[in-house]
């Protein structure tokens, strides 16, 4: 029986789930948004936000806690910091998990966990992400424009010079005709004055 069994194993012994743990809530703290799998998702959920629970104190002792368990100093500073201003007067849930559906490779649910204040962050990097786009595409834009004008100064170029070229064929095509003529009217001669001699 499981009477007062909480948490996932995560098929892993103690101290790997430990280290998992801190880990994704290390990567939590610092890119506001991690994609895992589901349960891994629930689990760090819980040991998140009892993190930024004790960090809301924010005396000595609360720091050496949450030092404890967070080996990134910076992170730390910025979860004093930064997150404990954003989460202000919220009473819990500070985070939220968003279900993806099932990982191609082995059909694992897979699910995004993210700190709930921190959405304006995520549309401001969005909307980076468009404004790039839109340049690179407007960059492309142009380069084709510049590689169509070319081509198509090239194309009216070699028309011209087509159009020089056939004009100079003709002419030549003329002589070539009357020199066929003559070349074709000697050998007859030469037939004939042979057929004479005999």
């Amino acid at each position: 029986m499981r009477h007062r069994v909480r948490g996932r194993k995560l098929n892993r012994t103690e101290s790997h789930r430990k280290a998992l743990l801190r880990s994704l809530t290390t990567s939590l703290f610092r890119h506001k948004r991690i994609r895992t799998t589901l349960a891994k998702a629930k689990e760090t959920r819980t040991f998140a936000e009892t993190l930024i629970t004790k960090a809301r104190k924010n005396d000595l002792h609360s720091k050496r806690q949450v030092m404890s368990e967070i080996h990134d100093k910076e992170v730390v500073k910025e979860l004093f910091g930064d997150i404990v201003e954003k989460v202000g007067d919220r009473p819990g849930g500070y985070t939220r998990v968003v279900k993806l559906g099932n990982r191609k490779g082995d059909a694992a649910d897979v699910a995004i966990l993210e700190l709930v204040d921190y959405n304006e962050v995520m549309k401001a990097k969005g909307e980076e992400k468009k404004e790039q786009k839109e340049q690179k595409e407007a960059k492309k834009a142009k380069k084709e424009k510049e590689a169509a004008e070319s081509v198509a100064e090239v194309e009216e170029a070699k028309v011209i010079e087509e159009e020089v070229a056939e004009e100079k064929p003709k002419k030549r095509g003329r002589k070539k005709k009357k020199e066929e003529n003559v070349s074709e009217e000697k050998p007859k001669k030469r037939g004939r004055k042979k057929k004479k001699e005999e």
